[in-house]
């Protein structure tokens, strides 16, 4: 390929490889929009269609509100496009239908046969677009006998078996901090709208990826269900531990610092014996192999606390470090934001937001080497780009938007 050739095409993708992609997102809350947040992040130009009064309630989510308005919104809004529409009027119906004839991928995560209410299942987009790639993300999937029930993600981490084992075992299940649920439906719900968008552009052939929030959770569960059905061992609850997994544990330092020390691996706890100056201990038939440190992992635990609980927090991770021994604190927003790691690959992004100015968030990820991702702007306002889909897109005039609006089908 010629050199102009070749810039002339990472110029035309300058704002991620998806950049020749148009996503309509019909979704609310967390699981499909942060689908749409993933695909607008490497380019898509991601159209989320809210209801006019409303908008998505993610619009009004999250802890802390400065100004009254949510912090959560721009972030997972980010790099996209807001229109208003009522999907639940005729003419709202006929609208979007114009979008998907204009579009390659639907994301909606509304309980199962709502679309089909509302005049706009797969079968009925096919016809308008064959290729059109329909991605639906629920709590229990298209199909079963689950089906119709309402799921949202800490249901799926329950049902997937992600809730049973997360905790100290002396308390009940636990749930992670973030809404891990959500996300991982998300998360595979990208994977298979780029998988099923692949055939599209290359054969003309549309689908529908079916994402539940209960088999993202049960995906990730490892070898949960072969350990049950050949060996009949349940998984527990273990804490800040893997059963069998050691040492890989959070380890206290000397001036109340805490830091997860993972040497499982035969050779890396070989390079912390000898930081702990005792090189024997790779030799001691306790400790020798991955199965026995699994067998003695207490004691093992113990023995490791005891020499850094002699240590600082910053003499421990030196050490460590130099004995090629991997370490890591426990971070919170506070020292990601000061981390030297974090600002030379610009983990943390800054953009402005039109009321409460400087706005942080994380970047992209992955990474890609010629044509990567991107934050461009926060969520939008409500209806912020009625006119530039409307009007430039569909070539909707003036006059009848002003109608629709009127009507409150805008």
């Amino acid at each position: 390929m010629l050199d102009k050739d070749y810039q002339k095409i990472l110029k035309r993708f300058g704002n991620g490889p998806l950049s020749d992609v148009r996503v309509i997102e019909a979704g609310q809350l967390l699981a499909g929009p942060f689908c749409g947040q993933l695909l607008a992040d490497f380019g898509a130009e991601v159209i989320k269609v809210e209801d006019p009064k409303n908008g998505d309630p993610m619009r009004q989510w999250g802890r802390e509100k400065p100004h009254g308005l949510s912090l959560w919104w721009p972030v997972v809004a980010r790099n996209k496009k807001s229109v208003t529409l009522n999907l639940r009027s005729e003419q709202g119906q006929e609208i979007f239908k114009d979008l998907v004839r204009e579009s390659d991928v639907v994301i909606e995560n509304f309980r199962p046969m709502t679309m089909e209410r509302w005049g706009l299942s797969y079968e009925e987009l096919s016809k308008i677009n064959p290729a059109i790639v329909m991605v639906r993300v629920t709590g229990y999937g298209q199909s079963g006998p689950y089906a119709n029930k309402a799921g949202y993600g800490s249901i799926g981490e329950a049902l997937g078996g992600l809730r049973y084992i997360t905790g100290d075992p002396a308390t009940p299940p636990s749930r992670s901090g973030i809404s891990i649920g959500d996300s991982l439906a998300a998360l595979f719900a990208a994977l298979g709208a780029l998988s099923a968008l692949h055939l599209a552009r290359e054969h003309g052939i549309g689908q529908v990826v079916d994402s539940a929030i209960y088999e993202a959770v049960l995906s990730m569960t490892e070898s949960l269900i072969p350990e049950y059905v050949l060996t009949g061992y349940v998984r527990e609850r273990t804490g800040s531990i893997l059963p069998n997994v050691a040492p890989s544990n959070l380890y206290p330092t000397r001036d109340g610092q805490m830091i997860v020390i993972a040497a499982n691996q035969d050779t890396v706890f070989a390079r912390l014996a000898v930081a702990m100056g005792k090189p024997e201990l790779k030799d001691d038939p306790r400790y020798s192999s991955h199965a026995a440190r699994g067998a003695h992992q207490i004691e093992l635990d113990e023995l490791i606390a005891q020499w850094t609980n002699t240590l600082g927090g910053d003499e421990l991770a030196a050490l460590l470090d130099e004995h090629g021994v991997p370490q890591g604190r426990i971070y919170t927003a506070k020292e990601m934001l000061v981390d030297p790691h974090f600002k030379a690959r610009n983990d943390i992004v800054t953009l402005e937001h039109r009321e409460l100015g400087e706005f942080p968030m994380h970047n992209v990820a992955p990474r890609l080497s010629k044509t990567p991702g991107s934050v461009r702007w926060v969520g939008p306002e409500l209806g912020e780009h009625n006119n530039e889909i409307y009007k430039g897109l569909l070539g909707i005039k003036t006059e009848e938007l002003e109608i629709l609006q009127g009507q409150g089908v805008i």
